[in-house]
């Protein structure tokens, strides 16, 4: 068994991975989908992410909200890290969080912290595509560990 500090700079690494990830299919996601939905979530966000909104809130600025989507998502792989050895579960854990991430962030915080619209206001690709992204998120946070964890 690793020692808790190690699962959270595994976590963290594994988090900055899982990040770069998850934007990437995200990303294909949001160019692939027909120009009216995405005319419609931008017009609901006003054209700015969440990240941006919650910079310019702190900051006064949007100029850090890509720092802090790149701080939440390291900070997701250092809570599953300190996390994984202390549930029941092990294997497909990592989706699970990423799903429970996806719904206690995109779902639920982002319009409680008035960074977003509510969920209902959004197509249901926005919804879609968050959760494929959170689920990709998961999974790339659980492969070091499962990896690492083979024969024990």
């Amino acid at each position: 068994m690793r020692k808790p500090l190690n699962n959270i700079l595994i976590g963290a690494a594994a988090g900055a991975a899982a990040t770069w990830l998850m934007d990437q299919i995200t990303t294909k996601m949001y160019e692939a989908q027909p120009q009216e939905i995405t005319d419609r979530e931008n017009a609901v966000r006003g054209d700015k992410t969440a990240y941006e909104i919650a910079s310019e809130k702190i900051f006064h600025t949007d100029k850090f909200g890509t720092a802090i989507h790149w701080a939440l998502g390291i900070s997701a792989g250092v809570l599953y890290g300190a996390l994984r050895n202390r549930t029941p579960f092990r294997y497909g854990s990592g989706v699970a969080f990423g799903v429970a991430f996806w719904l206690l962030m995109d779902e639920l915080a982002n319009t409680a912290l008035g960074l977003t619209p509510p969920p209902k206001q959004f197509p249901w690709q926005t919804h879609a595509r968050g959760l494929a992204g959170h689920a990709v998120l998961g999974a790339a946070l659980e492969l070091p560990y499962d990896a690492m964890d083979v024969g024990h």
